[in-house]
């Protein structure tokens, strides 16, 4: 006869927690601003690289490419996965690195940098481009016009 060996209940084990939707989406946000993060980064170290006397950099220059990156900015494509998400979400950020460069080097600039921080601080609290952030949007464009 063998040893019996002693009987051991299972451990209890803890609950499932269900899925948090807010943790999905703080994930998901954060991922988002990475990315934005990275863009501004590359679009500023992209615009610094350049000759300035060829390239007609300063302030102005940068003001100018600002209005570029904005004026192949498409909303829609915003969220969009593939090329077209990742062109617009380069561009909008961009816009917003060198419209600030622009503001850091001449004053005259700061409203335009304010015009597009905004919109961008509005996307991130709306989520998505809705009126405020669509009216600011505008006014970046206007002001880009106006160069």
């Amino acid at each position: 006869m063998q040893p019996q060996q002693p009987h051991t209940a299972p451990a209890p084990t803890a609950p499932a927690r269900p899925r948090d939707p807010h943790r999905t989406r703080t994930v998901v946000l954060s991922l988002i601003a990475g990315l934005v993060l990275g863009a501004a980064g590359t679009g500023v170290a992209w615009a610094l690289s350049g000759n300035t006397a060829s390239s007609g950099g300063g302030a102005a220059g940068d003001a100018r490419a600002a209005c570029r990156a904005l004026d192949g900015f498409d909303p829609a494509k915003y969220t969009e996965k593939g090329p077209a998400g990742e062109i617009a979400l380069n561009r909008y950020a961009a816009a917003d690195a060198l419209s600030a460069s622009a503001a850091a080097g001449d004053a005259r600039y700061k409203p335009l940098a304010q015009a597009v921080r905004g919109s961008r601080e509005r996307l991130s609290v709306a989520f998505e481009f809705n009126a405020e952030v669509k009216k600011e949007l505008d006014r970046a464009r206007a002001l880009c016009e106006d160069l």
